[in-house]
């Protein structure tokens, strides 16, 4: 959890998270528990995170079965919500490591707006903070988060996008369309 998240008892006493909400312009204008601000399509801050190799393949996650929207989904190495007052790097930096089991230095791409229904009554309706960054290692994914991994040629992830589009998450796609030649472009040679 991110330091300056704010967590709030439900029924039973069971933590909640509380999504920071914002304007188009990502200025914060509340907070709201994080199921009822995708149920209700509420904007909120977010992090996306693009991970690719020397080779310049993509690294793609396939989220876990028990995510509570878009699960079984192939999509980028990791996104999150950062709490309030959290630096958002340094939150999709820890997500990452909570995710994919690794860190590495991410480059603020994009900032990005788009709102999608996920499914089971849940819509995304975020101003996403897009993530670079570049790494070789070891990969130890958070099995409760990530069900497999696989990188992918940038040829390769768009054409199965294009064959195969319900097998990814609303947001990847959403990136495609929108900043698809960043995320697929090849690393300079120098």
């Amino acid at each position: 959890m991110s330091t300056g998240e704010v967590i709030v008892a439900g029924e039973n006493g069971v933590a909640l998270q509380t999504m920071v909400l914002v304007d188009e312009n990502d200025r914060q204008i509340g907070l709201c528990e994080k199921m009822e601000a995708h149920r209700r399509g509420l904007l909120h801050r977010a992090f996306s995170v693009i991970i690719k190799n020397d080779a310049g393949q993509i690294l793609m996650q396939r989220r876990a079965a028990g995510k509570y929207h878009s699960p079984g989904l192939w999509a980028n190495a990791c996104c999150g919500h950062p709490g309030e007052g959290d630096d958002v790097g340094a939150a999709a930096r820890r997500r990452l490591g909570e995710e994919m089991g690794f860190e590495c230095e991410l480059h603020l791409a994009r900032r990005h707006s788009y709102r999608a229904d996920v499914g089971a009554g849940l819509i995304e309706h975020e101003f996403v903070h897009v993530f670079f960054g570049r790494f070789n290692g070891t990969i130890t994914p958070n099995a409760r988060e990530v069900a497999a991994y696989r990188w992918l040629e940038p040829d390769a992830l768009l054409a199965e996008v294009a064959s195969q589009p319900e097998t990814f998450g609303t947001w990847i796609r959403d990136y495609l369309v929108h900043f698809g030649d960043k995320i697929i472009s090849r690393p300079r040679v120098s």
